[in-house]
């Protein structure tokens, strides 16, 4: 397919998306579908294009006073894949599967409009409603970590210790462009690209049936290093979903011991029994039932809580454009419900460590600060003084509020969003 029909699929996904309030991923495998003729490379430029326009819909909106599809198709190759109007105007004469030109306002408006007028809501891409808590969150720098959430994620992947090391499995993946992780110490990247270009299929590498490494984002190994698993240990990941905590403690915990999976929605978790398989983990326990954990106590007892998603707004935009003060409430007062839940397997002495992949401070500081209030058997451990001993040698570091809670961004660490609290039991 030439730009024209690649142009023209992703105006019809992003009018599926929007007119039906689809997930992204759905569109665009449905299209795919109804669409056989169009490559892989095809299928992955029409999906750049609509997770682009997504990433950056108010402000694509804004500069071309026009937030139809096809506008946010055109923004996306105008501003973000480097194609002059004139130059894709040339690209697109007398191809018979190019889209309907854009009318002559829409280009005078692109031409003339500039973000320094817009509102804040519009420079940043973000709800209206959200942009007082990223405020409040980062102060003067809010502008540049909700810009951030904008750009194309990385690929991530965290090398599984019980089978390869880091160095191994780089090599085995040298033609997907893999390097080392920034942070996370098991972790390698590989980058996003630009415009067209698809990232690889990493999974269909042997190394990756063998067991050598998981998808995970950098952020999820971080957090799930600052658990502080070691070997011997009991854990328990009270909502372990698919299980790319879980692995990543079993391996930190090098199979000695045992990891608790927990979670309430059995769809969830279902993957997580063939991705342990496939890891080599002999300690893991998984549980669909609360019933099976009575009178259990864990030194440590993960909480990687339900939440709006904020966090990872890069992977997924079209959550960010569907998400409601409603939706805030019901996750809020589901966190509390978790952690009053999971709080009770904690031994003393030992750690419950609260996790979102949101930047909310309700979802996040709030949402400790009240069960820290609820519960004075619980007090915070700064997660700054623990972190040099975690990441020895490392110059990047989270965003630490009060010194006791760390919050990672695309922004600040390069990672997804993550919020972590670590709050100790007394004896």
């Amino acid at each position: 397919m030439r730009i024209g029909g690649r142009l023209a699929g992703a105006i019809e996904v992003l009018a599926e998306v929007e007119e039906r309030r689809r997930p992204i991923a759905n569109a665009l495998k449905d299209w795919g579908t109804a669409h056989r003729f169009a490559g892989s490379g095809d299928r992955a430029a029409i999906g750049n294009i609509v997770y682009d326009a997504l990433r950056c819909k108010l402000s694509h909106a804004f500069l071309m006073d026009d937030g139809s599809p096809a506008a946010l198709a055109h923004a996306v190759l105008y501003r973000q894949w480097g194609i002059s109007p004139e130059t894709l105007a040339g690209m697109l004469d007398g191809d018979k599967f190019a889209p309907e030109p854009l009318p002559e306002a829409t280009l005078a408006a692109f031409n003339s409009r500039s973000l320094a007028d817009a509102p804040d809501a519009v420079r940043g891409d973000l709800p209206e409603w959200i942009v007082p808590a990223f405020q409040e969150n980062f102060g003067e720098g809010w502008l540049a970590e909700a810009e951030a959430l904008n750009l194309r994620p990385p690929l991530d992947l965290r090398v599984n210790t019980l089978k390869a090391d880091r160095e191994k499995v780089k090599k085995a993946l040298s033609r997907a462009g893999a390097d080392l992780s920034a942070i996370a110490p098991n972790g390698l990247r590989i980058p996003p690209g630009a415009g067209p270009d698809r990232l690889p299929n990493v999974t269909a590498e042997l190394s990756f049936q063998k067991g050598w490494f998981e998808v995970q984002d950098e952020g999820s190994q971080i957090v799930a290093r600052l658990v502080d698993a070691k070997a011997g240990q009991q854990v328990l990941d009270y909502c372990a979903g698919g299980g790319g905590k879980t692995l990543a403690l079993a391996a930190a915990m090098d199979n000695a011991g045992q990891v608790h999976a927990y979670d309430a929605d059995r769809t969830r978790l279902a993957p997580i029994i063939e991705r342990l398989r496939r890891a080599g983990t002999r300690n893991v326990q998984v549980h669909d039932d609360a019933a099976g954990l009575e009178g259990l106590q864990f030194d440590r007892v993960l909480v990687d809580a339900p939440c709006t998603g904020t966090g990872t707004w890069r992977r997924r935009p079209d959550i960010k454009w569907r998400l409601s003060e409603k939706n805030l409430e019901e996750r809020t007062t589901q966190q509390a419900e978790v952690l009053a839940a999971a709080s009770r397997f904690v031994k003393p002495g030992g750690a419950l460590v609260y996790v979102t992949c949101s930047l909310l401070p309700a979802e996040n500081q709030n949402q400790v600060q009240a069960f820290l209030a609820a519960n004075p058997d619980f007090s915070a451990e700064p997660v700054e003084t623990l972190w040099p001993g975690l990441f020895p040698g490392v110059a990047a570091h989270p965003h630490f509020t009060a010194g006791a809670f760390a919050t990672l961004t695309p922004a600040i660490t390069g990672t997804d969003g993550f919020f972590c609290a670590i709050l100790r039991k007394r004896v």
